[in-house]
């Protein structure tokens, strides 16, 4: 990755060219879909997928813009004006995974939130096919979504194009969105240069399950996010050991027609768990022990546990809250903390787009009200031109 990012660094354009005919096999001339390709892959989707699109995007819209902030000006001491303000990032720069194609749900779950916050110009990168194309849903979605600019360029290589710029892709001040070991890695290396969402590791769920849980739902939850990568973590955490045996049996069955069933196997054998406990109250410690990216409470009454689920990046409810309602549709955000991080990150949202700022107005008389307070502050540690700055507004009082 070092090396890829210095490249890219020095050579812009070309170094990004190189990449992307050895680790995507495509010869590209220019980088940017065009316009021409962003209406023939509109033109060539069915009306009931662009419909459902519309549909998962209104919801994730509707979802999205109750987390818009409000300003603030505090205005109740005499001579004394203070606030806060949010402000839009102006140039983001958005990632998504290829992996079988690129995924339409990720441009959706990124792209529209940063549209509300109010983002200047949104730029989202992509690897191409061997023939140098992108799939027509991820155009469509980013078309539906608000994307400004498309990238044909994935892994390391297009984080280093957004972090620093090149002729074709310009610079942006953050970078959000999903990625492989390669695309994490950069991030975090270049995290100062450009700010961040979070260093994402592989996906997980943990499904909290009691004896009114039907084993087919759970066996089918946890290999939807096994399905995902080798690497994906699937636990659960059950106070009934006959709902265990009966979902290890289930997930047998179930995997036998599904059509990444060597990576739900591998991922299952090697990172999988079934943890027994003796209550719904050991559960909620376990889960939040974990912190997991996804928690599906399939127990009785569900929402009394609600409040004290505190360490999970979103969390699904009942027997009819299926992981991936959440993933493709319902209107939370599917980018989520993981590895643990859950006890400290936050899902993205339009927040992730924002930065905020505070401003302070005292007339004369204010100031001199708190002047000695701040005075004996600042000499207290030592900032004495601190204390200056302050004093030197009185200096004429003294004469």
């Amino acid at each position: 990755v070092d090396a890829v990012l210095a490249a890219v660094r020095e050579r812009g354009d070309d170094a990004l060219r190189d990449y992307t005919r050895r680790f995507d096999g495509a010869e590209l001339q220019e980088l940017q879909v065009s316009q021409a390709e962003l209406d023939a892959a509109w033109n060539s989707l069915d009306a009931e997928f662009i419909r459902t699109l519309n549909m998962a995007a209104e919801n994730i819209r509707h979802f999205h813009e109750q987390q818009v902030h409000r300003d603030f000006s505090l205005t109740d001491r005499p001579g004394i004006v203070m606030g806060q303000r949010y402000t839009p990032i102006e140039r983001v720069g958005i990632c998504v995974p290829s992996a079988p194609k690129a995924f339409p749900s990720t441009i959706l779950m990124n792209v529209i939130p940063a549209r509300i916050a109010g983002v200047r110009e949104i730029v989202v990168v992509t690897p191409p096919d061997k023939n140098g194309h992108i799939s027509a849903e991820a155009l469509a979605a980013a078309r539906i979504a608000g994307a400004d600019r498309i990238f044909k360029i994935g892994g390391a290589q297009a984080v280093a194009a957004l972090a620093y710029g090149t002729e074709s892709v310009p610079r942006v001040d953050k970078i959000v969105g999903p990625g492989n070991i390669f695309v994490a890695t950069a991030k975090k290396l270049l995290y100062g240069v450009v700010d961040i969402d979070m260093i994402a590791g592989p996906s997980e769920v943990l499904v909290m399950a009691d004896e009114t849980a039907d084993p087919k739902f759970v066996a089918a939850d946890l290999m939807s996010q096994a399905e995902h990568d080798v690497l994906a973590s699937a636990i659960l955490v059950t106070t009934c050991p006959e709902l265990a045996e009966k979902v290890q049996a289930e997930i047998n069955r179930q995997a036998s027609y599904l059509s990444r069933k060597e990576i739900i196997e591998k991922s299952m054998n090697e990172y999988g768990a079934v943890l027994l406990c003796d209550t719904r109250e050991e559960a909620v410690v376990l889960a939040n022990m974990v912190a997991p990216e996804h928690l599906e409470v399939l127990m009785e009454n569900p929402m009394e546990l609600l409040g004290a689920l505190d360490n999970a990046g979103s969390v699904f409810l009942g027997a009819y809250a299926s992981e991936p309602l959440g993933d493709y549709y319902a209107g939370p955000n599917h980018v989520l903390p993981t590895s643990g991080t859950a006890r400290f990150f936050s899902p993205l949202g339009v927040q992730s787009f924002t930065k905020r700022s505070s401003y302070t107005y005292y007339t004369k008389d204010a100031l001199r009200a708190a002047k000695d307070d701040i005075v004996l502050i600042a000499n207290k540690e030592g900032l004495t031109a601190h204390a200056n700055a302050i004093t030197v507004r009185f200096e004429d009082e003294k004469q």
